[in-house]
């Protein structure tokens, strides 16, 4: 077994892949979020949902519609059809780097990699065993993008966790990855201008980039989570947010 990424308080073991973080912590059948307390460690995650020693933060905890770990005991596998024995749940993180005319930047992944291709996504990726987890996301924003952030010049607060598996569906396979994502807000004293002039996108994972302002971010987030609209959105949306 590779050294536990992700773990409940109070036991030294790793949570097992197949087994929902969401249903461990006591998530029902909705959507969440559930409160949930953490404790951040060197490349590990220590998760509850009451208080305890070493937890540093109350993040929000979700899980999309159709994750596929609480259908998995529920469900006959075909003969042969097994999930991986020798790993637990693996520990991600992703920046939400908003510059200080408040956009954000988001990445969209190529099409030729295996895992989510050509979608939206905030820079991010897998964290090391032996990196801090802001050290693991700063990683793999000047990974993906070319950029780093002066010491000094920004700070960071914890957003939430989400639950992640790929393929996204039963209805598409197995799983084969099982992560837990820690969003972290990395807030920079640097204008989107400034950002900008000192990108250099990996092409192997970056095909293009976009920094979003509030109005767009809001509208958005509110087809996806059914907060009302922002009053006032900038005429040229593009017609996929409205």
């Amino acid at each position: 077994m590779a050294a536990a990424r992700v773990l409940l308080s109070g036991r030294p073991e790793s949570v097992s892949f197949a087994q929902s973080v969401c249903g461990l912590l006591g998530a029902g059948p909705g959507l969440g979020p559930w409160p949930t307390y953490c404790g951040f460690k060197r490349g590990q995650l220590v998760l509850s949902d009451r208080p305890f020693p070493g937890a540093s933060a109350r993040l929000p905890l979700q899980r999309p519609p159709f994750c596929p770990f609480p259908a998995l005991d529920q469900q006959p596998r075909a003969p042969g059809a097994e999930l991986p024995t020798n790993r637990g749940v693996d520990l991600a993180v992703a920046v939400v780097l908003q510059s200080s005319d408040q956009t954000v930047l988001l990445t969209r992944r190529t099409r030729t990699l295996n895992v989510s291709p050509n979608l939206w996504v905030p820079p991010g990726g897998h964290v090391e065993p032996d990196e801090e987890l802001l050290d693991g996301g700063l990683r793999e924003l000047w990974e993906e993008s070319g950029l780093q952030l002066p010491q000094g010049q920004f700070f960071w607060v914890p957003l939430g966790l989400w639950e992640s598996a790929y393929p996204p569906r039963l209805s598409w396979g197995l799983p084969k990855y099982h992560h837990i994502i820690l969003y972290l807000l990395v807030i920079s004293q640097e204008s989107q201008q400034q950002l900008q002039a000192r990108i250099h996108p990996n092409p192997r994972e970056v095909s293009a980039l976009m920094w979003l302002g509030p109005d767009v971010a809001a509208a958005a987030a509110a087809t996806e989570d059914g907060t009302d609209t922002p009053r006032r959105l900038p005429q040229d949306l593009p017609p996929s947010v409205l």
